[in-house]
């Protein structure tokens, strides 16, 4: 017998078979409507210039990026937990990583397929995020100008 595998199996013993958990289109979807849960409750939190770009089809690293503005320390922190909470309540998950939240300049949260930004202005125009993924698609979010400017 020999000490390496030889792949000399029948390849009709390994079944194949559609299920949702493997259909394409029901994981975008799936992602989609997360990706617009996280843009919701950073709405409520009134983050500002809140964006959702559709990266699966230009990037591996996810399907969805949301990127959004905190105007100080306190509110990004604050707009974080949000995120947390609503996605907890309506999908039961948790995020994968979170990153920054001690600092609060720029938070990151790893939900697998959707990936949230949350800056302050300053790290938003330095890291410019947005022009980097250029060939994104962009998904409107209507609240996004509601309640979101920078207070004067």
């Amino acid at each position: 017998m020999s000490d390496f595998f030889q792949g000399n199996f029948p390849l009709k013993s390994v079944s194949v078979t559609k299920s949702a958990l493997r259909n394409p289109e029901a994981e975008n979807e799936v992602s989609g409507n997360l990706a617009v849960t996280i843009a919701e409750a950073a709405s409520d939190r009134k983050a500002g210039d809140i964006l959702v770009l559709k990266v699966g089809d230009v990037s591996y690293l996810a399907d969805y990026f949301v990127m959004m503005t905190g105007y100080s320390r306190v509110q990004v922190r604050a707009i974080a937990e949000a995120i947390e909470a609503q996605v907890e309540k309506e999908w039961q998950r948790r995020p994968l990583r979170t990153e920054g939240k001690a600092e609060g300049s720029w938070v990151l949260q790893d939900y697998g397929e959707v990936i949230v930004h949350i800056m302050m202005p300053k790290e938003r125009e330095f890291y410019n995020l947005e022009a980097f993924w250029i060939h994104a698609e962009r998904i409107p979010f209507p609240k996004s100008d509601e309640g979101g400017s920078k207070p004067t």
